[in-house]
């Protein structure tokens, strides 16, 4: 953007006039774009798109940030904001774009002091003070006010939740669903993910406090957290990685029509079979701390133990995912996973 945007207090874009703001909130006030569209400033890190005649066929909610330091998904939305701002790019469906966590973005941090993508669906409650749970509480009413619209104007909503990862991936981006009772991968939403980019979905076995798991079961949409590639500063990512992405949103955006693929070129679905949890003194995890995620183990290899229990890789391979060892008693140290065979039902292991 070349002019200084009034929308952004006079800033260059949208990111800048977050990282400048930072923690402080901002009032609401409202651009009126050529065609008639209004862009709305909600508050700090949050933008309201409404299109200029109608509703369109859908709602999409599209957030990034929820982790400060994974900035190739905050770019892209930045750069999606500028097309819109511009006038190059011209939705026809109602959006709700968030910059999830301002503060950890400026801190480059995973986060400050609680992880936010573990805060949501009321979790935040549980911690009375601290930026992250005011900003889960403010984020989940943005979303619900959001929804309300949409059901209202009788808009099926999307969310998907854009993230990058600190360790390394057998599979660069894949996508992760999150567990809602009963519920199985719509084929259009395995198409749009193969479309961006995305081979991979893992079907999660159990509910959770994530931001796409708030919305696919108190938002009742069709969410998804994407895991986009590596975490890299501000300024060194190469946005081309995500160009496929970029094409299918805007695509969405515009209500381009998509053609059907064939079955063979969907994504590939994981299912969890076993989740590694600390057990305390004695507890040992035997998968190296340089192993990418979808590594996969043969079957009879031990992943854990403790002084009563061990756990062995099945009749069948799995992998790992998500490996961590270094956290507390009773949390979560990995996520053993299968390839699922046939079918996208999900089942709790």
């Amino acid at each position: 953007m070349d002019q200084p945007q009034p929308l952004f207090d006079d800033h260059r874009d949208w990111l800048a006039h977050t990282l400048a703001l930072n923690d402080k909130p901002c009032p609401q006030t409202t651009l009126t774009l050529p065609g008639g569209a209004q862009l709305q400033r909600l508050d700090t890190g949050l933008l309201g798109y409404w299109p200029p005649s109608g509703s369109g066929a859908s709602g999409l909610i599209l957030s990034a940030g929820i982790h400060g330091n994974e900035t190739a998904p905050i770019e892209l939305l930045n750069a999606l904001v500028t097309e819109l701002v511009q006038g190059q790019l011209q939705p026809r469906i109602p959006l709700l774009l968030i910059l999830g966590n301002p503060p950890a973005m400026v801190a480059a941090k995973r986060f400050i002091e609680h992880n936010l993508n573990r805060l949501f669906s009321g979790a935040w409650k549980d911690y009375p003070d601290g930026y992250e749970p005011h900003r889960a509480s403010q984020l989940e009413a943005a979303c619900q006010e959001f929804a309300r619209y949409c059901t209202e104007a009788g808009l099926p909503l999307r969310h998907y939740d854009l993230h990058t990862a600190i360790r390394a991936s057998q599979r660069e981006k894949f996508a992760l669903y999150p567990f809602v009772e009963g519920r199985q991968v719509p084929r259009e939403e395995l198409d749009l993910l193969r479309r961006s980019g995305i081979g991979t979905v893992l079907l999660q076995h159990q509910r959770a406090g994530t931001f796409s798991g708030f919305s696919s079961e108190t938002l009742r949409a069709e969410s998804f957290t994407l895991e986009l590639g590596k975490v890299r500063p501000f300024g060194e990512n190469q946005l081309s990685a995500l160009s496929r992405l970029r094409d299918t949103l805007v695509n969405l955006m515009e209500e381009h029509p998509f053609e059907e693929s064939g079955e063979a070129d969907l994504p590939e679905l994981f299912q969890v079979v076993h989740e590694v949890i600390h057990t305390g003194p004695g507890f040992r995890f035997y998968v190296a701390d340089d192993v990418a995620n979808f590594t996969e183990f043969p079957p009879g290899t031990v992943i854990w133990n403790d002084a009563e229990r061990e756990y062995r890789v099945g009749d069948l391979p799995e992998a790992v995912i998500f490996p961590n060892p270094n956290v507390p008693v009773g949390h979560r140290v990995a996520l053993m996973i299968r390839k699922v065979s046939s079918g996208v039902a999900q089942t709790p292991c």
